[in-house]
């Protein structure tokens, strides 16, 4: 037990040193009100066809929803929307209080999409595998709006936008 106990631990730490994006996924539950929820456990999966799969932790209060569904957008926040991922992240405040605090318009095929997010993938829900205490839900993207902007980054804990040093050149001179 205590091997065990040491090793989620030190599973947490890692992990939670690793950046990944902040994305907002989100979808329309059974009474037609939009849903969302904030996700860094994000990944690509295939080019043909276009999938992308996202994880939901099987005690939040949209999994039964979320599950249930046959169509979500993933919004990937730019990074300046630090305020909409701690929005989403939040257990006090319900959907409808969420949707009111933030921008977002209704797509064509009736999903949320987040305003001035960095990237916006609309789903079709193409496979569900329940795994550990969480269930990863696989998408078949059929439409995508991209935008030029920086991504907002999850690393120890902390949300923030993405470095603009990342990407100058290095100097090798020194």
């Amino acid at each position: 037990m205590k091997e065990s106990l040491e090793h989620t631990s030190l599973f947490k730490q890692a992990m939670g040193n690793y950046p990944t994006g902040v994305s907002i996924v989100t979808a329309m539950d059974e009474d037609n009100e939009p849903i969302g929820l904030t996700v860094n456990s994000l990944a690509s999966v295939s080019i043909d066809p276009l999938l992308i799969l996202w994880s939901i932790d099987q005690n939040v209060s949209t999994y039964d929803t979320f599950t249930n569904i046959d169509t979500f957008a993933i919004n990937i926040l730019a990074g300046e929307q630090t305020d909409i991922a701690y929005l989403f992240a939040s257990d006090s405040l319900d959907n409808k209080e969420r949707f009111k605090k933030c921008e977002w318009t209704l797509s064509n095929k009736n999903l949320p999409v987040i305003a001035d997010a960095m990237a916006t993938f609309e789903c079709k829900t193409y496979k569900r595998v329940e795994i550990g205490d969480h269930t990863t839900l696989f998408g078949e993207i059929f439409d995508i709006q991209v935008a030029d902007k920086a991504p907002l980054l999850y690393h120890q804990r902390k949300i923030a936008t993405f470095p603009e040093s990342f990407h100058k050149p290095l100097d090798c001179s020194k």
